[in-house]
């Protein structure tokens, strides 16, 4: 039995091809249901973010769920795919898959180095996995782990310290293009999750700027609205919000490009507008960076601001690691520990088994007292004679010694 991941992120793919790939919320529960109907995978969790899709599982046979879940990543892709799955998809395996996910929830394995918002999403995928009882005790046990690391990094290293989101990094870009946001009027398109998080740190940034909210989902977009004091519209009334618009928020799961160049050309007489898409895949067409007065910004160019962001963290990194190596130790030998535990509770067991029926015997005429006292004599004497065994089996849990004294246990006791 193993842990695997795959999957793939900003690094290795472009971001079109990301957007396919991306594991909606609304579709996490259909996604682990074919994951497990594999009959290779036992447990399955999918952590699918705007930056990166991953798969992790616990397999008995490597390459036969390697390929099951390769298939599942092509099925998302769909006939017309013309990317290498290969080459975007990246694999890792028990120790290495453990120590991935320590980075991603530690967020120094993120496009921005200690981000917050990753915790949480991992966070929300062990949940949703063990709701849909995906996850089992080998990935619970693994998720509960990365979560205490992410926690113990934020906590015991500055690697978190100022800008932790790409809402953060929109709000820089915001500022450093604009300055001053107060007297602005933003307009976002998406009132899901991230655009939720764009409009409250936007807001919290430039407390008098006017917000307006387009969402398919109406009754979202009126909460989304309502939490920064702006007004909703349908998603229909955008071209005419645009006309007064200064900052054009998107973040939608959108198939395709909702905004073109046709949508700004008219009615704003030459106001210049800054569009941040922070949508995967993208929201705007590229083509709009070519009109007068418009200043595009996407998710590659949050990206490339982000990392110039990054210096000070980056110092933070080391001591972040030495924490996951620790964990990692930590994790591996509650790992190894339970491996032996079924072995150790039979040892346990016979041994208990074997005392319990001598003492029956031998204390039939005895008084209560005094076959209480030799019950717990023996019980001790039994507890005392297994425990170094039991502690030199978990110690070498794991090693080629560990197998010769399971062996060696297992031949002696007839267990």
């Amino acid at each position: 039995m193993s842990v695997v991941v795959v999957g793939c992120h900003e690094r290795e793919t472009s971001l079109d091809v990301l957007g396919r790939l991306t594991v909606a919320d609304d579709e996490l529960g259909k996604a682990l249901r074919v994951l497990c109907d594999s009959p290779e995978i036992s447990e399955a969790v999918v952590v699918s973010t705007c930056l990166r899709t991953e798969v992790y599982a616990v397999v008995d046979r490597f390459h036969d769920a390697l390929g099951d879940i390769r298939a599942f990543f092509a099925g998302r892709l769909g006939d017309e795919a013309t990317c290498d799955l290969d080459a975007v998809l990246t694999v890792a395996y028990d120790d290495a898959a453990a120590r991935h996910l320590f980075e991603v929830a530690a967020g120094v394995d993120s496009v921005l180095l200690g981000e917050g918002e990753i915790l949480r999403q991992v966070r929300h995928a062990a949940e949703r996995a063990a709701a849909e009882r995906a996850a089992g005790p080998v990935l619970t046990g693994l998720f509960r782990s990365a979560i205490a690391v992410g926690k113990r990094v934020r906590a015991e290293t500055a690697i978190a310290r100022g800008t932790t989101s790409l809402a953060h990094v929109a709000v820089g870009v915001a500022r450093s293009l604009l300055g001053d946001l107060s007297d602005h009027h933003a307009l976002l398109i998406g009132a899901g999750e991230a655009g939720a998080g764009l409009a409250t740190t936007l807001a919290a940034a430039a407390p008098g700027l006017r917000f307006t909210v387009a969402s398919r989902a109406r009754a979202r977009a009126d909460e989304v609205a309502g939490s920064v004091g702006g007004r909703a519209i349908p998603l229909e009334e955008v071209r005419e919000a645009l006309v007064e618009a200064d900052v054009l928020l998107t973040a939608t799961s959108a198939p395709g490009p909702l905004i073109g160049p046709e949508d700004l050309r008219g009615g704003r007489a030459e106001r210049p507008l800054l569009v941040i898409d922070a949508g995967v895949p993208r929201d705007v067409d590229p083509a709009v960076a070519a009109l007068e007065g418009v200043t595009l910004v996407d998710m590659d160019d949050l990206n490339a601001y982000a990392e110039r962001e990054m210096a000070s963290r980056r110092a933070e990194v080391p001591r972040a690691l030495e924490i996951i190596d620790e964990e990692l130790g930590r994790y591996r030998a509650g790992v190894l520990g339970r491996s032996v535990a079924p072995l150790v509770a039979s040892l346990r067991a016979r041994a208990e088994a074997m005392r319990a029926a001598e003492v029956e015997r031998v204390t039939a005429r005895l008084e209560p007292h005094e076959r209480a006292a030799v019950d717990e004599a023996t019980r001790r004497v039994v507890a005392k004679l297994l425990h170094e065994p039991t502690v030199q089996l978990k110690e070498a849990a794991g090693s080629p010694r560990g197998e010769r004294l399971a062996e060696a246990l297992r031949a002696l006791f007839d267990l």
